[in-house]
């Protein structure tokens, strides 16, 4: 079951203000019924302020007094009419300890895959176009630091993406044009015509 938007505030709220089971309290927030346990001896989340389910539209009282009547009951949360929206694409998120070794990996990438796009390094490292071109015109503040990294190496990105990205800045393969039947032919006529002519310049004998 999806639980329901701070869990632990929610179970403090349901703690101070129902008759509801440890159990069912525990079910509802994901929390164990010896947390739930711990809210109500003020052992656990001393400074954690209630969060009302019923005001956030979770949770009915009609819910809770049917729980309330009946321990063997659970709580449902109430779900929203329209969903959240998922976020996707956008910038990709690199770890602070990790941001240090992009220039290492775009260097990298353009000695090794110079075919690639600036928007192509940037979506494969997480980085910056005027980064990139600092490096590439070794401009950048700490270029004598930076040594080319594999970005996969780095855990900037995964083989599999920069595999892609390479496919697809690629050059065409060159077109084999097959030569023209009729080309053969004039050539072949050429060769007869022209020992036909030798045969005729050699005099009898």
């Amino acid at each position: 079951m999806t639980q329901p938007l701070m869990p632990m505030a929610t179970a403090v709220w349901l703690v101070d203000n129902t008759s509801l089971s440890f159990k069912q309290i525990g079910e509802f927030c994901s929390l164990h019924e010896l947390e739930v346990q711990g809210i109500a001896d003020e052992q656990v989340a001393q400074n954690i302020v209630g969060l009302d389910p019923v005001v956030n539209g979770q949770l009915t009282w009609d819910d809770i007094k049917r729980c309330q009547e009946d321990t063997s009951n659970s709580l449902k949360l109430l779900q929203d009419e329209i969903p959240a929206k998922i976020r996707s694409g956008g910038a990709r998120y690199t770890p602070v300890s990790k941001r240090q070794d992009k220039p290492d990996a775009i260097a990298w990438l353009l000695k090794f895959h110079p075919e690639l796009t600036v928007a192509q390094i940037c979506r494969l490292v997480g980085t910056t176009k005027p980064t990139i071109l600092a490096i590439r015109e070794r401009s950048h503040w700490n270029m004598s630091e930076i040594k080319p990294v594999d970005p996969v190496l780095l855990g900037l990105c995964k083989q599999g993406e920069l595999d892609v990205a390479v496919a697809k800045s690629a050059p065409p393969a060159p077109e084999v044009i097959p030569e023209e039947e009729g080309a053969e032919t004039d050539t072949s006529e050429a060769a007869d015509v022209s020992e036909s002519a030798n045969e005729e310049a050699v005099p009898d004998s």
